[in-house]
């Protein structure tokens, strides 16, 4: 994915994600409730993603569709967070990751099932 999208367009992506297609005002409003958000920066931020090619508007009402699936920038975000935080090793933000917080068996069941299926 080569489209960098910023934490406030994310947030945008993320009503689409949710809910499928739905009007630009139906993002406001839930942006509003949920960040308290402006219509006029949430319009902005929608004009933003069309522009990026993330969100493809179609009429009548000002219909947003989300043209990038949610588990590409989750890709691409994870591999620029281990680039720039963890040295490019995903070893590494295991690592801090279980380091920093105790786990359930659950949890550990679920990373070596995770790891085995990789692998």
């Amino acid at each position: 994915m080569n489209v960098k999208l910023f934490d406030s367009e994310i947030k945008v992506m993320h009503v689409l994600w949710r809910e499928g297609p739905v009007t630009a005002k139906h993002i406001s409003d839930v942006l509003k409730e949920e960040v308290g958000w402006n219509m006029n920066t949430t319009y902005t931020l929608i004009k933003r993603c069309i522009g990026k090619g993330a969100i493809e508007r179609s009429e009548p009402n000002f219909m947003c569709r989300a043209l990038i699936p949610k588990e590409a920038v989750q890709e691409a975000e994870t591999n620029e967070l281990i680039n720039k935080i963890y040295d490019g090793s995903p070893e590494n933000l295991f690592a801090a990751l279980l380091g920093k917080k105790k786990l359930t068996s659950s949890q550990i069941r679920k990373l070596r099932e995770f790891v085995e299926d990789w692998e």
